[in-house]
């Protein structure tokens, strides 16, 4: 596994129903690539997640160059759909998808605060709905709303999931309110409710891990560096303004 290949530009990734809507930034991603033909797609996408996550306010994610574009055609041989995270599974299918991978439970618990950013479509994922307020800003709002607020499942025609109780704005996913439920998982959620650094700083770690999975081991960039240099040293433009992205991601979000 890993992102060594961006084999989601072929089925059978392309069309696992768990990418529905990624082909979207894929697309934006496009105009870079042919700006910079030399830049692989695994590296530019993987790069675009880490330098996401540090522009809308969160930590800096390790990351290093060496991704390869997998040949057309090229498919991952028998291992088919449905290995990636199911939203409505519970705590044992969260082990067993990141657990293959070297990821501990406190890695999938840091990795869950990813659902601070965005929200669920309904033509894509099935749910709707969005976990923080403010979608566009990475801290720990996620599991600060899921520790305080009081969630009930949500009467509507889709698939079970949960909407808080004193609002009805916000939701969570079956795979979420197991967090709250498993007596290893809570205390982690607990801790990064209260405390953002140590969130910040085990999300890095465990991001900058699952996005290497898979990828030639080279060393990631120094932490305290510009987080463009690697872009810079391979002729890339800077990145836009913060208003001028923030209205392109909200046009897409």
């Amino acid at each position: 596994g890993g992102s060594d290949g961006a084999l989601m530009r072929f089925p059978p990734e392309s069309t696992d129903p768990a990418n529905a809507g990624l082909s979207i930034i894929q697309d934006l991603l496009l105009k870079v690539k042919k700006r910079h033909p030399e830049i692989s797609f695994a590296d530019l996408w993987a790069y675009a997640g880490a330098l996401s996550v540090e522009f809308m306010g969160g930590p800096r994610v390790p990351f290093s160059f060496g991704r390869s574009d997998a040949p057309a055609g090229t498919h991952r041989g028998p291992i088919e759909n449905g290995r990636l995270p199911d939203a409505a599974q519970g705590a044992a299918h969260l082990r067993e998808v990141f657990h293959r991978m070297g990821m501990s439970d406190r890695d999938i618990v840091a990795l869950s605060g990813a659902h601070t950013l965005g929200r669920c479509h309904q033509t894509r994922s099935g749910f709707d709905g969005k976990w923080t307020h403010d979608t566009l800003a990475f801290n720990n709002g996620y599991f600060v709303n899921l520790l305080h607020e009081e969630w009930v499942p949500r009467k509507w025609d889709g698939p079970l999931q949960y909407q808080d109780k004193r609002s009805g704005e916000l939701m969570m996913l079956p795979s979420d309110i197991a967090l709250l439920s498993d007596p290893v998982f809570r205390p982690i959620v607990e801790l990064y409710a209260m405390d953002e650094g140590a969130f910040f700083a085990d999300f890095a770690d465990a991001f900058g891990r699952l996005i290497a999975q898979g990828t030639p081991a080279t060393p990631p960039a120094k932490a305290g560096g510009c987080p463009f240099a690697a872009l810079a040293a391979k002729g890339m433009p800077p990145p836009p303004s913060h208003a001028k992205a923030s209205a392109e991601l909200r046009e897409h979000a």
